[in-house]
């Protein structure tokens, strides 16, 4: 099927699945701000948006894709257009872009849509949201708050010793959990760029240690949720093809206790998913790993570390208060829909007040 030809922003949801859209995609991946704007990302959501409608918003000038924003929606009246897997999986997104001014042919037909936008964590420095105030002008309500940002650490020489970074308590809580390790067996670290052959087996051992820790319970993790399960590993095993895929593992006496599940793209290393085994909670696994993938990046000239997840009270204590600030932002068209989601959001908002207020 050919390409479609337009100046304005136009649905490519029927292109998705075509070699030239692809092909588009990773070149403009040069300009993405995370790695979740990737075409592999993209791809690997089947399972998890599967039965939600689609869309595909994307600029085509030039004879090139120069913008696309992926999103979706519930079936129904009340469902909201999101960042095709927001809500799943809890990543930070925005538009992919190759210059701030193709956000506004992008924001206009964001606007013009019958239903409300809810995205949960965009940059808060994206070009789309100045030209999301200008498309909605007149046509609606726009809301834009702060959103859980994501911490990062800027990396340079100095990190290739992360333990000169803690203050002289912290260094000999490490030394004393790496003797505890070392007391049960040998210990080991790698950091490991799997090709196709090796990739399952590694990853489905690194979900193994995953589902010994308290994620398990908490139905977080990997191995809970077989969609989930098979979006993590269509989109690794692309990784792992290209190169970018990084699985590291602490093992003591040959047994994995601690793993990360990574990426390296833009010279930076993204950090998706950790896991321990809680039998070797009393060494510390994952902070002596985290400690090693520290010590890794730095070696390999990466500009940043960069936790994916909530700024939790861990990370915040603990590693660093470095984040990239993002934001919620919520559309509220001048129709029967808009005036649906403001009055759920406003009955959402004095519940939480009333609930805080009674704790």
């Amino acid at each position: 099927m050919a390409p479609p030809h337009s100046a304005r922003a136009i649905d490519l949801a029927r292109w998705d699945g075509s070699d030239w859209l692809a092909e588009e995609w990773r070149a403009l991946e040069a300009h993405a701000r995370w790695p979740t704007q990737s075409h592999a990302f993209a791809a690997a959501l089947t399972p998890l948006i599967e039965g939600q409608r689609r869309k595909l918003l994307g600029l085509r000038a030039g004879g090139t894709i120069s913008a696309l924003l992926p999103l979706c929606r519930d079936a129904g009246a009340i469902g909201r257009w999101r960042i095709a897997g927001s809500r799943e999986l809890f990543e930070p997104g925005d538009l992919l872009a190759a210059r701030p001014d193709d956000a506004a042919p992008i924001a206009d037909a964001l606007a013009r849509l019958r239903k409300p936008l809810s995205f949960d964590r965009i940059s808060a420095d994206s070009p789309l949201l100045p030209a999301l105030r200008r498309a909605m002008h007149r046509r609606g309500l726009l809301s834009v708050r702060p959103a859980m940002p994501c911490p990062l650490i800027v990396l340079d020489e100095s990190w290739r010793d992360p333990e000169s970074h803690f203050n002289s308590g912290r260094r000999s809580d490490f030394r004393r959990a790496a003797r505890r390790a070392e007391a049960l067996g040998p210990v080991t670290f790698e950091t490991l760029a799997p090709g196709l052959q090796d990739f399952d087996a590694l990853f489905d051992e690194a979900i193994g240690v995953e589902a010994k820790s308290w994620k398990l319970e908490a139905g977080s993790a990997i191995a809970v949720d077989r969609r989930r399960e098979t979006f993590f590993r269509r989109f690794f095993r692309e990784a792992a093809a290209e190169g970018r895929f990084r699985l590291s593992f602490m093992r003591i006496g040959g047994e994995a206790v601690a793993m990360q599940l990574a990426q390296v793209s833009d010279d930076r290393y993204w950090l998706f998913k950790i896991g321990h085994d809680e039998r070797f909670g009393k060494c510390s696994p994952g902070t002596l790993l985290m400690l090693h993938t520290l010590r890794w990046a730095a070696g390999e000239g990466l500009r940043s570390y960069e936790l994916l997840g909530e700024a939790e009270g861990w990370i915040t204590r603990f590693w660093t208060q470095e984040q990239r600030a993002c934001v919620r932002v919520r559309t509220y068209p001048a129709r029967v829909s808009g005036a649906l989601a403001l009055a759920a959001d406003g009955a959402h908002w004095v519940w939480q007040r009333l609930v805080r207020r009674g704790a």
